[in-house]
Formats: structure tokens, sequence, C-alpha cells
């Protein structure tokens, strides 16, 4: 039997511009998903998936005739990405699975499917991991981003990202221990956002602008954050961040459409609209949240790997 774990992610700054190489800051979480691998005698790979609360939330049973073939492409969405990871693995390690041994294979995640924390960047460097391949190369085959959630799914401390569109990212691992952390809180908006469209709608109002240019400014608050020392100066910083964000993707930052009457910063965290939110505040802002239909609220120290 073999096990490999990899963790969530969250982008604290540098989204969409991490695209054309803008540095950012990710930081790992402690909520993440496992994947079981053990022998069986079937001749199949009968893949069952546990949710956060124990419960069996997809199983599927392949044969090896399922992974020829990209093609067919016919049944559930799970399966079908299934599938696609599965054979581009394959394609990336020829002698992955080519012996037609069976397998039980099981993930477990300890973290809701909707919170998006990398459902599928922990299944790919998983199986990155599994098939001996290299992960950003499987992600960008496969799903396609700048490949931050890959470097926290690896990394235990919190990382400087900066994409250079090849496998090979410039990954640093950086401290970032604000003094101020027990003022920060990360905030479900109760919808999940698909960063593939999020991807689209910055390429598409970016193609005629210079990419460098954008991302200067976005790389220069991101090494500031990781220095500052006061709340004051990193609410200034991440309202500056939201600004910046909101000119380039042509929308309202997160806290004048929903929260203009919270007392602290709010910013949006990876695609906006939607997953998490960072706020900030002085006081413990867990009933202002709960007023306004947001529930679940969770401190810095509970989420970030310490």
């Amino acid at each position: 039997m073999k096990t490999f774990r990899s963790n969530g992610k969250l982008l604290i700054t540098g989204e969409y511009v991490v695209l054309d190489g803008a540095k950012a800051l990710a930081i790992p979480t402690i909520y993440g998903q496992s994947l079981i691998v053990e022998k069986n005698n079937t001749n199949t790979i009968a893949w069952k998936s546990y949710n956060e609360l124990g419960e069996v939330w997809f199983e599927h049973e392949f044969s090896f005739n399922d992974f020829e073939f990209v093609t067919k492409q016919l049944g559930k969405d799970v399966v079908i990405r299934l599938r696609q990871i599965i054979i581009e693995a394959k394609h990336l390690n020829p002698k992955f699975l080519n012996t037609h041994q069976g397998y039980n294979i099981t993930t477990h995640q300890d973290f809701n499917r909707k919170w998006g924390l990398g459902t599928s960047s922990t299944l790919i460097n998983n199986i990155a991991n599994w098939a001996k391949v290299n992960a950003y190369q499987l992600l960008f085959n496969t799903f396609g981003g700048s490949g931050y959630d890959i470097a926290c799914a690896k990394n235990n401390t919190p990382i400087i990202y900066q994409w250079n569109r090849s496998y090979n990212p410039v990954v640093k691992n950086v401290t970032f221990n604000p003094s101020f952390k027990e003022h920060l809180y990360f905030v479900y908006l109760n919808q999940k956002q698909d960063s593939r469209e999020g991807m689209s709608s910055y390429t598409l109002n970016t193609y005629d602008k210079d990419k460098v240019a954008l991302g200067k400014p976005i790389t220069a608050i991101t090494e500031q954050i990781i220095n500052c020392e006061t709340l004051s100066e990193f609410n200034s910083l991440i309202v500056k961040h939201e600004n910046l964000v909101s000119e380039i993707i042509k929308l309202e930052p997160v806290k004048s459409s929903l929260f203009k009457d919270f007392d602290g910063a709010v910013k949006s965290l990876g695609a906006w609209g939607g997953d998490f939110v960072l706020a900030t505040s002085k006081t413990n802002p867990v009933d202002y949240f709960k007023s306004k239909g947001y529930e679940t609220v969770i401190p810095y120290n509970e989420m970030v790997i310490n």
C-alpha cells in the first residue's frame, strides 16, 4: 500500500497576473487530500472517493481499455477528468500502469469540495507522485493554469511563486507569520468559482496589454506584504492590490460589491466572485459575516499550515 498526500492552497496575491510571470504569495492550507493505492487481483482500477464527512461521493471501476484512447470521453464529468489525467500521466511515463496490475484507489479530502481549496490540484499532484511524473506538466497538459496550486500541494510553508512558462517554475519558501495574524480571517462566499473561466476573462481583457507592465506593481506588493509589520500597512497593501486587479479585469472589488459597511479590509483570493476572501478585522467578525449569510469564517491559524 502506498499513500500520497497534498496540501490545499490559497493565493494571497497575484491573482490573474501570475499567469504572466508576476510574483505571487501563496499559502498551503492545513486542509488537503490523500490518495491510497493498493494492489488487487481484479485487473481493474476500482476508484472510491470520500468527502470530509467520510461519505463516498464518487465511485467507479475502470478497465485498462478506458485509458487507451483519450477521444472516448463518455460518462460523468468526474470519470472524464480522471481518464484525462491518467491517460496524460501514462503519456508522460509509459511505464505507468503498463502491466495491467489492478488497484484499489481511495481518496480522502478533509475540506468541502465547494470551497475551492484545490480538489483538482491535490488530486493531480497525488497522481503525479504515484505515476512518477512532473506534476506541473501534468497540470498544464490537463487543466492548465499557472501551477501555484501544485507548488502549494508540494510545500509546507508559504511560498513566492513565479511562473516562467516551463515545467519548473520558480518557487521560493518564505516566512510569512505576521504579528497581526489573529486579525486575519478567511470567509467562504457560498459559491465555488471556476478558475478556468476567470483565466479566460483575464486573457480577453488583457490581450492587447503589456503583461510585464501589468505585473510589476503586483510583484512589488507581493514583496512588500511578506515584510509588512502592521495591520494598517497590510490593509493598505491589499486595498491597493484590489484596486489594481479591479482595473485590469474590469470587475468591482468584493468589499465594494458585498461588504461596504465592513470595518476592515477585504480581498479576493484567486478567481474573483467565489471561493474564499481574506478579511481583516481588529475584532472577531464572525457575527458580521453570518448576518450577511456567510456561515464559514475560518481564522488564519485554523486554515494555514504553521
